[in-house]
């Protein structure tokens, strides 16, 4: 088994793109999978940010990079990331997931066993499960290829 190494920097880094999900998902008040200039001006309102609409609109200007008028997660990911550093995390993740033996979803346990004994990465079973739990796009307690890629495609 490969000597445990520590991941702390990058846990903390993925916990802050996992936060970022969060914040889509509130942005998303529909659950429609895209954010729309309303959504956007009413949950900074909400935050008591008040921006104006143009500012709105310049916001989703610089994330729309499709010009559909909509953040996907993907823009809004992409957005919200470019200045944080990854460091290997990028490639834990890929390597832990081609680890799995991917027959449809992958659970915390799975992940938490796959991290520790095959990759030799210390990560407790709480940090898979909240890594899943912020990836789990339809809540069914199981991250999809899709939506593990999604995240790992972020960083």
């Amino acid at each position: 088994m490969a000597q445990p190494i520590s991941l702390s920097a990058e846990t903390e880094t993925l916990s802050q793109v996992l936060g970022l999900v969060e914040t889509f998902r509130a942005f998303d008040s529909d659950n429609d999978g895209k954010i729309t200039a309303a959504e956007l001006g009413g949950i900074l309102g909400s935050l008591r940010y008040n921006p104006s609409e143009e500012d709105v609109r310049a916001m989703m200007q610089q994330g729309d990079t499709n010009n559909d008028g909509f953040l996907s997660i993907e823009e809004f990911l992409e957005m919200n990331t470019k200045s944080m550093e990854f460091g290997g995390l990028k490639n834990v993740l890929k390597n832990a997931f081609e680890a799995l033996e991917v027959d449809g979803d992958v659970t915390a346990e799975e992940l938490y066993e796959v991290m520790g004994d095959d990759l030799g990465f210390e990560l407790t079973l709480q940090d898979c499960q909240g890594i899943i739990a912020s990836t789990d796009i339809d809540g069914d307690g199981a991250v999809s290829y899709d939506d593990f890629k999604l995240i790992v495609n972020s960083l």
